[in-house]
């Protein structure tokens, strides 16, 4: 496997799929030579960053800690739906190439699966968000999204469809991969989720019209705009490799870093003191029994967090987390552009996500063990997570009201560098 050259390769499919597609569509590439000099490698992201989310960093658990999944049995599942996941990819290609005739294209096995594969590529790259705290969904969902344009793009090229029944020939190979992304998820269990290359994507949400382009306000055109920055940045990073400057290969890969998560600068999160200064000294009523904070960071990206407990004298109570994203702000102008609205209602509660006015919202509630949690992305850069036993949602809602959410807010453009 030439490591540099399938770097060489994300970046440009990522950066600039328009002129990447026709060098892509003119290789002579064999199912073994895909499968050992790419897909093998980008697929393994998404499962390797959820055995380290389930057995490493663990899921925090409302009233009962952290919970980490054994090492034996996260292995099995990491390993079971990464074969999943690779023959999802042949089967997809199939579909495509089956379907080619339908809409004008050629039918060719190699060039379908070299489709699917390079159309896979962002969210693959984007399965690392499940590292990240439950706004990583949103990262999974926008990597889905710029795959949809991915093949959207890389259709009338490799499988030589006329331009116009790209959109038809795109929806319906959606709709295939949207079905192989649900009976894997069910097959793995959710362990994995947001693994499928469409998954949770509806055809409203792509509003793509049937000539080449997208509208300026649609999804596909905010996507085509972000594209033209990563495609700038992905300038930028070749020729600070050119200039063997260090410095300028730093600066080259912040940029780019920034570009990727929808910013264009560099974001100094809060001081771990700062940030920790916004959990108040009682919440609810339930006086304060334990409280960090802490600052991480790597390559131009940091995320600081601040976590507080409150008690009552029976020993149940709150616990809070104030996030602040940095340079991962920008997702939440992507996550809007795309639509963020989800809702699921089981036997025992439900789960919801959606957007009042600028703030995005979550929700998750156990009628059964009268707990839950309920999460707020205030200014497109904090979020804030109430979790906890309670006598409904609302009063998860009540504790996150009384936290000074606008005095987070005002500080949205802190740190942040253009």
């Amino acid at each position: 496997m030439d490591f540099a050259k399938l770097m060489a390769r994300v970046q440009a499919i990522l950066t600039s799929p328009k002129t990447e597609w026709p060098v892509i569509a003119a290789e002579q590439s064999t199912t073994k030579d895909l499968y050992i000099g790419y897909i093998l490698l980008l697929a393994a992201i998404g499962p390797i960053a959820g055995f380290f989310k389930m057995s490493v960093l663990g899921m925090h658990v409302p009233l009962m800690g952290t919970y980490r999944m054994g090492i034996g049995a996260s292995l099995g599942n990491m390993l079971f739906s990464y074969v999943l996941i690779l023959a999802g990819v042949y089967l997809v290609a199939l579909i495509v190439n089956m379907l080619a005739p339908s809409f004008g294209g050629q039918k060719d096995q190699d060039q379908a699966l070299k489709t699917v594969a390079y159309a896979y590529t962002a969210a693959w790259i984007a399965g690392v968000a499940q590292l990240l705290p439950w706004i990583g969904m949103l990262i999974l969902l926008t990597g889905s999204v710029y795959s949809v344009y991915l093949l959207y793009l890389g259709l009338p090229v490799t499988m030589k469809c006329p331009q116009e029944k790209a959109v038809g020939y795109t929806g319906v190979s959606i709709l295939v991969a949207i079905i192989l992304s649900f009976a894997i998820t069910a097959v793995v269990g959710g362990i994995t989720g947001g693994m499928g290359m469409m998954g949770g994507m509806s055809s409203s949400q792509m509003n793509m019209p049937s000539e080449g382009g997208f509208d300026k306000d649609s999804p596909g055109g905010k996507v085509e705009a972000w594209t033209k920055k990563m495609e700038e940045a992905g300038k930028g990073m070749e020729e600070a490799q050119k200039s063997g400057d260090p410095e300028q290969q730093k600066q080259a890969m912040e940029k780019m870093m920034a570009s990727a998560m929808g910013g264009d600068g560099k974001v100094e999160t809060l001081a771990p003191e700062r940030i920790k200064a916004f959990l108040p000294e009682t919440l609810a009523g339930r006086p304060r029994s334990a409280v960090s904070a802490e600052r991480t960071g790597a390559m131009g990206f940091q995320i600081s967090t601040a976590e507080a407990s409150y008690e009552d004298n029976s020993g149940s109570g709150f616990r809070v987390e104030i996030t602040d994203m940095g340079l991962a702000k920008g997702v939440m102008a992507l996550a809007g552009w795309v639509g963020v609205e989800k809702e699921s209602v089981t036997e025992t509660g439900y789960e919801k996500t959606y957007k009042n006015g600028k703030n995005i919202i979550h929700e998750q509630w156990d009628k059964q063990a009268s707990s839950g949690e309920y999460s707020i992305v205030v200014g497109e850069r904090f979020t804030v997570k109430v979790s906890g036993g309670a006598a409904d949602i609302n009063a998860l809602k009540d504790a996150a009201g009384s936290i000074d959410l606008q005095g987070l807010a005002a500080l949205k453009d802190e740190g942040v560098a253009k």
